[in-house]
């Protein structure tokens, strides 16, 4: 009777504790809504350095902090609310030894919450609603009735009973370090004495924070598992266990032949049924939350306060294992600055550190909220450059968070437009045999960001057609004008191949067929492009490309259509036929018309007239020259052409001030002249001008042009027996005009260039023989002089200062003047002039100096007319010599800038950018226009920048030249700024 009247006493007592401190907590909740950034203020008062730093050290390690304190008293709460309800549940069915473990842990918990009333200071409510004489009325009654509660409680009790109320002075409870939990403590601990080995303060408070991480009570562990229980229920015996391992229990006695044991009381139990422990389950739930926020703010400190490498990658480690736990972890890392911080992190010079925080940043953007953050940094940028970090694990991380960040439409944009990003993208997916992890998430980032349609263009840009052929198949109507739109601004921009797909075709063909007249155009304009990549012309044909385009040109007569649909359709035709297809398969309509039909010929060769636009004469040309190719079709063309007496618009078309148009026709007479030689003769004599023009031509001084050639090539071709043409020729001075240019071109007076053998061979017939002879030997001239340059800058002297001669008087000048012996004193000596190349005195003779010597313009010429890839390169290994390092090479770059050096290499990257030794000579042309970026002045770095095909001849030789051509090409795009700049060095991040 005196047990339940002392058991009745305590837990009034403790409903008397638990009113008297719940208007105190709730009065210390507003006391400082800044409590929650203490691990932050502590952080920022250890970095200051102001007068009141003793004050502010000494708040920062004072014990009562009121935070903490009510989160330690909220939980003594909880259980004492616990302890009560498990009394007077079971009360009367409790044994003596349960009854008294209950009164012994509700003895601990009322002295503990009592003890941590005392610690907290009655100053600490001074802006409280509170007045202090309040505050010192709750506490003292609180320990007024704790002191009544213990003399109380010696009336019922006896003396061995009292002794071991009085051993315990805490609640039972056990250690943080178990199986389940992260020794956090032992961790700042670590920290501390680190810190402290080093001689270094930072972690002063640490151990004291590490404090108020609460401790697992025994009643939060379930007796049969051990482990802290995830959904508590009570029995029929009134212990609560864990509802799975007590369920597993139960299932032993599944057959009825013996009676429900209770695993701790050993007593038998009728009844199965269990009922769920809500205020102790709550108060598990709301324990762990504590503890993990109070785990993310210490490792945000211990983050910040580190002082090396080590403690950083443990901060780290302890914030992953929290991300992972669960999303209100992430939200509190939001909401404290750790995702911002880790941003920076990424720019740390530690491998480590870098890696470690891209994972834990892939966990923390896996929601919107962590985007968000990343989005306002510079987080994409420093992730874009670790994508080529020589580290496996680094780029996988870097992939890995790109990954994550591509999922948020967002950050679409962000990534794409980042230089370099995409670019980097598509070669991490093209090279899978490198790398077949990062290839594949490369190729998941990349379809992610295909969701913004200028990620699409900028792929596009890149190389990689794949996503916008398929939004053009299977986009919207809208999304499918958009694609067309962007094919149209690429091949506006630069010249590029493209690889169409069928289905894609399609798309554009019905484009053409069925939209307006803009869809029309930019479908058209794209085509053009397309089929201008002959292995596109198969595909374009079996996607029904040609009786669309024969209709276009032909058929359709709309009056306020423009004339540019036309000239695209014949312009689409022309490339399907010079595409290497057999002209006798490539149907034109359904009546089964083939292209090389007379109907098709006729309509081809009708369409030609001097009043049409030059670019559709030039496409239609074009087709009736590549039908010439093959012997039928020849005939059928050299047929038509009689008929119609066509002859005479080519002759007239031969004429034309398009460049273009008179290279395609004059070819075009070449071609028919074995057939209809005699007719193109006649029809020569009585153009008029003619035969006068085509002399006129071949004596033209200067570069040596295909115009030339192909004139001289026609007059050679023509029949030698035509009386009339010779004549002609012969009262216009062809002889003379001829064998001054043979005699010109022997003497190396007229400027070469790659026509120059066709040119000789229209004007004598032969040297053909002699080319393989000479280009060899131009190719050792090459590199003899490459090899001579090299030289010059150790054997260029620096110029000797000469005596300054004595003044003359006027007798003695009259005298010299007389012997014809007078001097400039104004101009220097030769022997003293300084070569703005070699910085010192040069000649061709001492030190084989190229700028004395000229021969930078024979060496351009080179470029110029050669098509041997080994005479090329050669001729660019003498000319790279005048921008080597050993030189000046601004000045270099400037001699060279006013030969117009930059054209030439530009021309013969292009020119040889297929084909044996296309490697070398590409990677040394790469290395001359880095250089002529690098130093080049505004006239020379704009004519590399406006060079059309060069952005796609670098993007090719970076994703499949060999590792000197591709370093070569990565140098360029850098200073084309379109890739990052790999140069800085990594900078150590403040912590």
């Amino acid at each position: 009777m005196q047990r339940s009247e002392a058991q009745a006493r305590k837990a009034s007592l403790a409903e008397s504790v638990l009113a008297a401190i719940s208007e105190l907590m709730s009065s210390a909740a507003a006391v400082d809504a800044d409590q929650e950034n203490f691990m932050d203020v502590g952080s920022h008062l250890h970095h200051a350095a102001v007068p009141g730093t003793m004050d502010l050290q000494k708040a920062q390690n004072s014990p009562t902090n009121t935070l903490h304190i009510m989160e330690y008293l909220a939980a003594n709460v909880d259980l004492a609310k616990d302890l009560i309800a498990r009394c007077s549940a079971v009360a009367q069915r409790l044994m003596d030894d349960d009854l008294l473990g209950i009164t012994e842990d509700l003895d601990n918990v009322i002295k503990n919450i009592s003890n941590e009333l005392n610690r907290i200071p009655v100053s600490t409510f001074a802006s409280s609603r509170f007045a202090e004489p309040a505050v010192s009325g709750h506490l003292q009654v609180v320990r007024d009735r704790h002191d009544l509660y213990d003399q109380r409680s010696c009336d019922g009790y006896s003396e061995g009973d009292m002794s071991m109320v009085v051993a315990m002075e805490r609640p039972r409870r056990r250690t943080l370090h178990n199986s389940d939990m992260p020794r956090l403590v032992d961790f700042l601990q670590g920290m501390y004495q680190e810190s402290h080995e080093f001689g270094g303060q930072s972690f002063s408070s640490l151990p004291e924070v590490a404090e108020y991480v609460e401790p697992l009570y025994d009643s939060f562990f379930c007796p049969l598992t051990n482990k802290v229980m995830v959904d508590p229920v009570t029995t029929e015996s009134g212990v609560t266990y864990d509802r799975r391992a007590i369920e597993d229990y139960f299932d032993k006695f599944t057959d009825g032949s013996e009676p429900v044991i209770c695993p701790v009381t050993k007593m038998a139990m009728q009844s199965k049924t269990l009922r769920s422990n809500v205020p102790l389950k709550s108060t598990i739930a709301e324990w762990i939350t504590r503890n993990e926020a109070t785990r993310v703010r210490i490792a945000r400190t211990a983050l910040s306060m580190a002082t090396t490498e080590a403690m950083v990658l443990e901060a780290i480690h302890e914030l992953k294992v929290l991300a992972r736990l669960r999303r209100k972890n992430r939200d509190q890392m939001h909401k404290i600055g750790i995702t911002k911080f880790l941003a920076r992190l990424l720019d740390h010079k530690d491998g480590l550190i870098r890696c470690d925080s891209l994972d834990l940043l892939s966990l923390l953007v896996e929601d919107d909220a962590g985007k968000e953050i990343i989005a306002k940094t510079r987080a994409v940028s420093r992730t874009i450059k670790l994508l080529s970090s020589s580290s496996t694990d680094e780029r996988h991380a870097a992939i890995s968070f790109l990954v994550e960040l591509s999922k948020s439409e967002l950050l679409l944009e962000n990534i794409g437009s980042t230089a370099g990003s995409i670019l980097i993208l598509t070669t991490m997916k093209f090279n899978s045999s490198d790398d077949p992890v990062a290839a594949e998430k490369a190729g998941e980032v990349l379809k992610n960001l295909e969701k913004c349609p200028k990620n699409i263009k900028y792929m596009a840009e890149s190389g990689y057609l794949d996503p916008l052929q398929r939004h053009l198949v299977e986009g919207s109507e809208d999304v499918q004008m958009e694609m067309v739109s962007y094919l149209g601004e690429l091949i506006q921009k630069q010249e590029m191949t493209i690889n169409i797909a069928g289905s894609a075709s399609e798309i554009l063909i019905k484009m053409v067929r069925r939209g307006n007249n803009a869809i029309c155009k930019a479908a058209l304009d794209v085509l053009v492009q397309i089929s201008s990549h002959h292995p596109n012309g198969k595909t374009l044909v079996d996607a029904g490309a040609v009786p669309v385009m024969v209709e276009e040109l032909f058929i359709r007569k709309i009056d306020d259509e423009p004339m540019g649909s036309k000239t695209e359709a014949a312009a689409v035709l022309a490339n399907i036929v010079e595409s290497g297809l057999d002209p006798e398969a490539i149907v034109v309509n359904k009546e089964g018309h083939v292209i090389t039909s007379k109907y098709s010929v006729y309509n081809f060769a009708h369409m030609l007239k001097c009043s049409m636009p030059d670019t559709l004469n030039l496409s239609i040309v074009r087709v009736l020259l590549a039908l010439t190719t093959l012997p039928k079709p020849l005939a059928t063309v050299v047929s038509v052409m009689k008929e119609q007496d066509s002859s005479q618009t080519v002759i007239e078309l031969m004429g034309s001030l398009s460049e273009s148009l008179g290279i395609a026709a004059t070819r075009l007479l070449i071609a028919l002249s074995p057939q209809m030689g005699h007719t193109i003769a006649e029809k020569l004599c009585k153009a008029p001008g003619q035969p006068g023009k085509l002399v006129k031509s071949i004596g033209l001084h200067g570069r040596i042009t295909e115009r030339h050639a192909m004139s001289a090539i026609l007059l050679a071709k023509l029949p030698y027996q035509h009386i009339a043409l010779n004549l002609a020729l012969l009262n216009r001075g062809a002889v003379t005009t001829v064998l001054a240019k043979i005699d010109e071109m022997q003497r190396g007076e007229t400027r070469a260039s790659r026509y120059a053998k066709a040119y000789m061979e229209g004007l004598v017939g032969v040297l053909v023989r002699l080319t393989t002879t000479l280009d060899e030997v131009q190719r050792l001239a090459a590199v003899g002089l490459e090899n001579l340059s090299s030289q010059s800058p150790n054997l260029s002297q620096p110029p000797t200062e000469e005596r300054r001669p004595k003044k003359k008087n006027i007798l003695r000048r009259l005298r010299e003047a007389h012997a014809g012996r007078v001097h400039d004193n104004r101009r220097p000596p030769a022997h003293s002039r300084v070569c703005p190349v070699h910085r010192g005195v040069c000649s061709p003779s001492t030190t084989f100096c190229l700028v004395e010597a000229g021969a930078v313009e024979g060496l351009l010429c080179v470029l110029e007319s050669n098509e041997n890839g080994r005479v090329v390169e050669a001729a660019l290994g003498a000319l790279c010599a005048l921008m080597d390092d050993a030189v000046d090479v601004t000045s270099g770059v400037a001699v060279l800038a006013e030969h117009d050096a930059a054209r030439h290499v530009l021309r013969a990257l292009r020119q040889h950018r297929d084909g044996p030794g296309c490697g070398t000579v590409a990677r040394r042309c790469f290395w001359a226009v880095e250089r002529f970026l690098a130093h080049g002045g505004e006239r020379c770095v704009r004519e590399v920048t406006s060079d059309r095909a060069l952005p796609s001849l670098l993007v090719s030789a970076f994703h499949k030249g060999d590792a000197a051509t591709k370093q070569a090409a990565e140098s360029v795009l850098r200073c084309l700024h379109r890739m990052p700049d790999y140069s800085a060095t990594y900078e150590s991040v403040e912590l």
